[in-house]
């Protein structure tokens, strides 16, 4: 079913504030380097599933972590988002590690490693 208007609109407002906030207002070194992809929010508004990357994050445990650390400032991010809203009820976000800058990393290192072993294999064939 196809998003609503409204929704899209909050969204995009709130990966745009939500990415400015965890940059310039948490103070947890462990948030430095992170990247909001995307932000789907429900129909009714009340929750938003916020989807995150973070440079140097490479295991699944640290994944795990990071994403209790920002599950646990959501109601610090829900009140910072909410003071400089006109929205009459703030969406509750939650926060998910976005495994896929992680996977095109390695699809692109398969890819290139596929490219030259087949550069090699023609190699031979013209020789």
């Amino acid at each position: 079913m196809r998003p609503f208007a409204r929704e899209l609109r909050v969204a995009d407002h709130l990966r745009e504030r939500l990415a400015d906030i965890i940059r310039t207002e948490m103070r947890d070194p462990r948030v430095r380097m992170i990247g909001i992809n995307d932000v789907r929010v429900s129909r009714d508004l009340s929750t938003a599933d916020v989807y995150f990357s973070a440079l140097g994050v490479d295991s699944p445990e640290e994944q795990r972590a990071l994403e209790d650390v920002l599950n646990h400032a959501a109601g610090f991010l829900r009140s910072a988002l909410a003071r400089e809203s006109t929205l009459r009820m703030m969406p509750r976000p939650r926060f998910h590690f976005d495994e896929v800058w992680a996977q095109g990393g390695k699809m692109d290192a398969l890819i290139q490693r596929a490219v030259a072993e087949d550069r090699s294999h023609h190699g031979d064939e013209q020789r």
